[in-house]
């Protein structure tokens, strides 16, 4: 099978192929991680990627994610490859601030 980093390393964008690629690859984690993508919800802070679900933000770094699937199934969870996507593609909204800073005085406050 074609590894589809390797062609999105290379190419930085989304090609209809690719997206077919990556949907194979992962099935319905790799269709919903393109559509997080897609939706622009991958974002990039000082300190690490965070995804925004539908229910709560879960912070990405490398293959390690705070949601509950990658947690108890220990492999590779929708929000790790649409970060991995996203970092390849430069498809991700940046902010010049630390993510856990914010997250600690949310928490503080509450």
């Amino acid at each position: 099978m074609t590894d589809p980093w390797k062609i999105l390393e290379k190419e930085k964008q989304l090609t209809p192929e690719l997206r077919r690629l990556i949907g194979e690859r992962y099935g319905q984690r790799g269709v919903k991680a393109l559509e997080i993508v897609d939706e622009g919800r991958v974002k990039r802070y000082l300190d690490f990627f965070v995804v925004v679900g539908s229910s709560d933000e879960y912070v990405v770094e490398e293959d390690f994610c705070t949601c509950s699937d990658a947690l108890f199934r220990r492999g590779e969870c929708s929000h790790v490859i649409a970060v991995r996507i996203a970092a390849l593609t430069g498809r991700y909204e940046e902010f010049s601030l630390w993510y856990q800073d914010g997250w600690k005085k949310e928490n503080l406050e509450a």
